[in-house]
């Protein structure tokens, strides 16, 4: 049996590539859009892809599925439980609860597993070759390293109201299979730490069954299932906003894009041109390099492992938009951008072309621990915390107005602005995304606290809950 896990940072997404060495076949669970990694690894191993399976209808991610196919003539296996609202629109081999299929000496076996998504299926792997025992489970986003998948996004993302305290009853009844599995079987996850498909993921990449059995917290539940459903519904992460549409896209055909995309480097003429047209701007420069001068109206997103989430949150997926970026990230940044689906790039400019544009600056305003101790407690400021909730609820700055980054822009009636306004952070980098939205939305007298909160507590910060 030939076995590669695929990792990709910036979503904490898990991808594999397994196949039958005697055959020459192999299956990939769960792709990422960008396929040309398995391409390359299939080749290396004189593999040929014949088979794409998924664990359920993705919604942090643009799956890959189409594209693999395309390009290789593979089959997809997809999920045909979970009911006529759960059913992919597209040609698919349908795989309902008990099913098997193979690929070359390996068996893949298929189990419902609902809870995060009423479609959800696992696959336990047999390798025949070596034993007619189950060796490996792929469990999607069923069950995690430490964790297990969040039953809350079809409502909190997808707006399906009523839906997250059936999931988590659902996912209570999964577990209890998952239970009655070996000990011994290895756990391969789609998700681990980083993801928002979860609230505890563990950093490790994989587990066995008998270790989640004792580490797990949601298998410590297994006569109290009201207690575990208070406790899973509890304390989980803001969806990002782009989960809708992946939901949506992942279920149906749609433009594929089978290769990374290269973007039109845009002259000066034409940058100003769609500039002053109102086109959205994203500068990928590091948030120190944004501060000390940036184009009116360009919203800052590092270009670091939580770029897409944030482009996911804020960019609108039918306008075009431009990015400031350097050459040597245009195969990084395209990459992330497609893997949610951000397809409307008009184009690009790198840095060094914004002082030649004519276009004066603006500058964020940085500062430290002394001026923002200073003034706690004074009535002519507002400070402004866009954390997440369960950040805020952790501990805060006196007097904090809490506004989530990914939602300023919708609640932008909670900043006074007769007061001087105070923003801030974990460590720094969501301020400065939270700043530019502002400013873009002339709220622009803003000062930034940019260390961390963990720096503030070191020098004797107060915080209240």
């Amino acid at each position: 049996m030939f076995f590669q896990h695929i990792f990709e940072s910036s979503l904490a997404h898990s991808s594999y590539i397994i196949g039958c060495q005697a055959k020459g076949v192999a299956l990939v669970i769960d792709p990422k859009r960008d396929v040309d990694s398995y391409l390359e690894i299939a080749q290396k191993n004189n593999l040929t892809i014949t088979h794409i399976a998924e664990t359920h209808i993705h919604a942090d991610y643009l799956s890959g599925t189409l594209e693999l196919a395309a390009l290789t003539g593979a089959q997809p296996y997809l999920s045909d439980e979970g009911g006529e609202d759960w059913q992919y629109e597209f040609p698919h081999i349908g795989l309902k609860h008990g099913d098997q299929f193979q690929v070359g000496n390996l068996i893949f076996q298929v189990i419902h597993t609902p809870g995060h998504t009423p479609e959800s299926i696992s696959f336990i792997l047999i390798d025949t070759p070596a034993t007619m025992e189950p060796v490996m489970i792929f469990t999607g986003d069923f069950v995690f390293v430490g964790d297990i998948g969040r039953p809350d996004l079809l409502e909190n993302a997808a707006g399906m109201i009523g839906t997250k305290e059936i999931g988590a009853h659902q996912m209570y009844r999964s577990l209890q299979h998952f239970l009655d599995l070996p000990d011994h079987i290895q756990v391969w996850p789609a998700h681990g730490a980083g993801s928002a498909c979860g609230k505890a993921l563990g950093a490790v990449p994989s587990s066995t069954v008998g270790y989640e059995k004792i580490r797990n917290w949601a298998l410590q539940y297994q006569n109290n299932e009201t207690a575990f459903v208070e406790e899973l519904l509890s304390g989980q992460p803001e969806p990002p906003r782009y989960f809708a549409m992946m939901k949506k896209l992942n279920k149906i055909a749609r433009p594929l894009q089978t290769a990374v995309p290269q973007y039109n480097k845009l002259t000066n003429e034409t940058f100003l041109d769609l500039y002053h047209k109102g086109t959205t701007i994203i500068d990928t420069r590091h948030k120190f390099e944004f501060a000390k001068g940036y184009l009116p109206n360009s919203i800052n997103i590092q270009n670091n492992k939580t770029f897409n989430t944030w482009a996911g949150w804020i960019l609108n997926y039918t306008d075009p938009f431009i990015l400031i970026v350097e050459e040597s990230q245009l195969d990084d940044i395209p990459r992330k951008l497609m893997r949610i689906g951000l397809d409307h790039v008009a184009g690009y400019v790198t840095p060094d072309t914004i002082p030649h544009l004519g276009i004066p600056l603006e500058h964020q305003q940085l500062i430290g621990f002394e001026e923002m101790n200073s003034v706690l407690g004074k009535s002519d400021i507002q400070i402004l915390d866009v954390r997440n909730a369960a950040e805020f609820s952790e501990g805060h700055l006196p007097h904090a107005t809490h506004i989530f980054v990914g939602t300023i822009a919708d609640n932008l009636n909670k900043i006074d602005r007769t007061k001087q306004l105070y923003l801030h952070c974990q460590s720094g980098d969501r301020a400065t995304i939270a700043a530019s939205i502002l400013a873009k939305n002339g709220i622009k007298d803003v000062k930034i606290y940019s260390p961390s909160i963990n720096e503030w507590k070191l020098k004797g910060g107060t915080l209240v809950q």
